[in-house]
């Protein structure tokens, strides 16, 4: 008979008409909830990963451009925003308002936003080189940092631009890593 099934997973007698549901955990002798236990510590390849307390270069680099590039998106947006307000003429329908304001907030947050990213590339690859040749991690490996990264940002601008924006970028630097330190040690997180 072509209906009546003989197999050791049937018993007979048993209704066919429902079928066994597969259960891959059958013949394990472990609670199902210890498989899915997972390490809630990172886990790193090599002891040395472990043991550092900071960011690799390229997650290093990763996080500065992203960071800068959405910071100056926004910021030139904002310009762009402002820009575009102020280019209304008294003749101009709310449509053609609306496109000076999409048109001067899109430029604005582009220019702005590629700007910033680049100085955030150069800021962690020149962070992350000092960390590397100095072998330790303080702040003055951030500082030098600041201060080559503006040097390098001005400098087909001549000597003069580029020692002025090295020194600002090296205090805009100090001055946010101090924030930070003072930040850390007196506001309760």
């Amino acid at each position: 008979m072509a209906d009546a099934i003989s197999s050791p997973d049937h018993e007979r007698g048993s209704d066919l008409s429902k079928p066994r549901l597969y259960n891959p955990y059958q013949d394990l002798q472990v609670p199902i909830r210890n498989l899915y236990q997972l390490p809630t510590s990172p886990e790193f390849l090599f002891d040395e990963e472990a043991r550092r307390q900071r960011r690799s270069w390229g997650e290093n680099l990763t996080f500065y451009t992203g960071c800068s590039y959405l910071t100056g998106a926004v910021g030139g947006a904002g310009a762009g925003l402002v820009t575009g307000v102020k280019s209304f003429e008294p003749g101009d329908t709310t449509k053609l308002r609306i496109n000076r304001i999409l048109n001067a907030s899109g430029h604005a947050g582009r220019v702005w936003g590629n700007r910033l990213g680049v100085i955030g590339l150069m800021y962690a690859g020149l962070e992350s080189g000092i960390v590397s040749l100095r072998d330790t991690d303080d702040v003055w490996n951030s500082v030098a940092a600041g201060l080559g990264t503006g040097a390098l940002y001005r400098a087909a601008r001549g000597v003069r631009s580029a020692a002025v924006a090295g020194a600002v970028g090296g205090v805009l630097v100090g001055a946010a890593v101090t924030a930070k330190q003072v930040v850390k040690r007196y506001v309760p997180i």
